[in-house]
């Protein structure tokens, strides 16, 4: 490799180098700070060097790597959400009776998949990244080892990502055993053009099983299942990360691979897309209408938003770039932000994922309360929220393309959606419940998680009133991929 590869991949190979710092730091002394911090220098160092490797993009760092502005906004996106999770985490573990070091190690990890998924040009490159993103969020998830609930999400994490992978293999072996490359830029080309490989049965058959790989990544409807029961078991921290970070790479990778292989232009690939977009949509508002839990809302809400994400991704065009990397910041804002609240009031003992426990909450913490309620407000869509310019740039793409099923059931689920979230804001300015003696006390606002949450609110109004500087960001970004 040249050494200008090399400084293109240089946010990848500071994950990497702090990945194992970090596990040699805890060798030699364990310390939940020191392991922590590490983390965090690694995390800003690596954001930094993005500016540095944008002055060589767009390059193919690699036959598996592609590095252009594309990646580099969605890997500035992980490496700031990661980031946040980092700094929620902090105190959360601090009340856990577990190893804390080795969180950060995983968490690493995870994020180093998940660039590499961003990143990828490759079938091959494509798996590397999916699993050293799974493996490292099936641990995450059962982290907190003592307790029932995480030991279940982490083994049916497990399950799912196997059988992801398995549907992944046997799609990418039919696709290459058609056309004899793996990658993505190639197959694109033999697709475009022979046009009668649009028919063909091996290329179709592959096509729908990469896709149902991708269906349980994104945990889209039909291939949800456990989702819900994973969001719930998992540590609150974990969960924000798996609802943010390990979707927001898959998307990305969605974009990059079925717009690069012109996959999104065979017909039957486009029919499978719309059924699970409306399936979607559907399913997830209407079943997070029967939930109690407030990790269990999140989880189904989560299915929704994947849901409207995909109408953007279906409408293609000049809108759709934008609408896509828009909603997805605005996504992870609000998701880190809800998830943010579900964490600093957690305790040693379980995480406050019931709706009972924000019961009054806006009595006893108004502030958190009210973070809570903007971040549920933006996820509803409601005006002067980044959840709202997002929903306007979805619908302003698939009214383009003139996909005008999708947008009225876009419109219609989101106002189901509104009750869900109505329900959690009533609980929160509601009447408080009447405390006993043996009820425990708020956890302690740390400076960390204070801040974090007060950035995440600050940054989610300022992108609903204002998101010109967001939009044009975004546009830049994304002039490396074409969408068709």
């Amino acid at each position: 490799m040249r050494s200008a590869d090399l400084i293109a991949l240089l946010p990848l190979l500071i994950l990497t180098v702090t990945s194992v710092v970090v596990m040699l730091a805890i060798a030699i002394h364990r310390s939940h700070r020191l392991a922590s911090l590490l983390t965090l220098i690694g995390l800003v160092c690596a954001f930094a060097s993005l500016w540095v490797a944008r002055t060589l993009t767009p390059t193919e760092a690699s036959p598996l790597l592609v590095v252009d502005s594309y990646g580099l906004f969605f890997l500035g996106l992980i490496f700031a959400a990661t980031i946040v999770v980092v700094l929620l985490a902090y105190d959360y573990l601090e009340k856990q009776e577990v190893n804390r070091e080795e969180f950060y190690v995983l968490l690493l990890v995870a994020s180093l998949g998940s660039s590499v998924l961003i990143l990828s040009a490759h079938f091959v490159s494509f798996f590397l990244g999916l699993e050293l993103l799974s493996v490292a969020l099936y641990s995450l998830s059962a982290y907190v080892f003592s307790r029932e609930r995480p030991l279940e999400a982490g083994v049916k994490y497990l399950v799912l990502a196997a059988g992801s992978a398995a549907f992944l293999l046997f799609g990418m072996a039919l696709v290459y055993a058609r056309l004899g490359t793996m990658q993505f830029a190639q197959i694109g080309g033999l697709i475009d053009g022979h046009n009668h490989l649009l028919k063909d049965p091996l290329i179709l058959a592959g096509m729908a099983l990469i896709v149902t790989g991708v269906g349980f990544k994104l945990a889209v409807v039909p291939f949800h299942m456990w989702t819900p029961d994973v969001y719930e078991g998992a540590p609150a921290p974990v969960t924000a990360y798996v609802a943010t970070v390990s979707k927001g790479a898959m998307f990305a990778l969605l974009l990059r691979f079925f717009y690069q292989t012109h996959g999104a232009s065979i017909g039957p690939v486009f029919l499978i897309f719309s059924v699970i977009a409306i399936a979607s949509m559907l399913v997830g508002n209407l079943l997070a209408l029967l939930q109690s839990n407030v990790k269990r809302i999140l989880a189904y809400s989560s299915i929704a938003h994947l849901g409207y994400l995909l109408v953007a991704f279906l409408a293609g065009g000049r809108w759709a770039a934008q609408a896509v990397g828009f909603y997805l910041v605005a996504y992870f804002v609000t998701t880190l932000g809800a998830f943010g609240v579900v964490t600093v009031l957690s305790d040693g003992q379980r995480d406050a994922d019931a709706l009972e426990d924000y019961q009054g909450l806006f009595w006893r913490r108004p502030i958190l309360a009210l973070i809570f309620a903007l971040m549920l407000f933006s996820l509803a869509g409601i005006p002067l929220t980044a959840g709202f310019v997002g929903k306007f740039l979805l619908v302003r793409a698939g009214v383009s393309s003139a996909l005008w099923n999708l947008v009225i059931i876009l419109v219609v689920t989101s106002v189901i959606g509104l009750f869900y979230y109505l329900r959690v804001i009533v609980a929160l300015f509601g009447p408080p419940e009447q405390a006993s003696e043996a009820e425990p006390a708020l956890p302690v606002l740390s400076v960390s998680s204070g801040s974090v949450l007060v950035a995440l609110t600050l940054l989610l109004v300022w992108l609903g009133v204002d998101p010109s500087f967001l939009l044009s960001v975004i546009q830049r970004a994304v002039s490396s991929v074409k969408f068709l």
